[in-house]
């Protein structure tokens, strides 16, 4: 379940944007373990956004999740690896106030073997990406 880092929630309380680190697979392909995040504290969110959202049984652990659904009571949140688990049917519904934020950016951070011509290029082109809407994810939902 990707985690996030503890300067996460030391800037979330003063700007309305933030940083944030992700660690875990549960967002593959979407996000990877290192990636580095631009979050809307307080955004409004819609089925399909990347959100940010207290674990509802660890309120102390921020995690990365794909808003599936509004539900009676909050939202149906999924991870984009179906095969990591740690979502809501782990946990079922997540309370409305548990979602903090809405991830906008992604910024992955170089490796060191990247040092050819090609591999720095191919990086600068993809280092920086929206994380945009995925309105497949409640057909997600239904599939499971």
């Amino acid at each position: 379940m990707p985690e996030l880092s503890q300067e996460t929630e030391r800037t979330r309380g003063t700007l309305p944007f933030g940083p944030a680190e992700v660690s875990g697979p549960s967002m593959v392909p979407t996000l990877y373990h290192g990636d580095r995040l631009l979050v809307h504290w307080g955004a409004r969110v819609r089925p399909g956004d990347v959100v940010v959202l207290r674990h509802p049984f660890q309120q102390d652990l921020l995690v990365v999740k794909r808003a599936a659904q509004r539900r009676e009571g909050g939202w149906w949140v999924l991870g984009d690896n179906s095969y990591a688990g740690g979502d809501s049917t782990d946990y079922g519904v997540v309370p409305e106030e548990l979602v903090l934020g809405r991830v906008r950016f992604r910024f992955r951070p170089r490796k060191p073997a990247q040092r050819s011509p090609f591999a720095l290029v191919r990086w600068a082109l993809s280092a920086v990406r929206p994380v945009l809407c995925d309105r497949s994810a409640s057909r997600r939902l239904r599939a499971r």
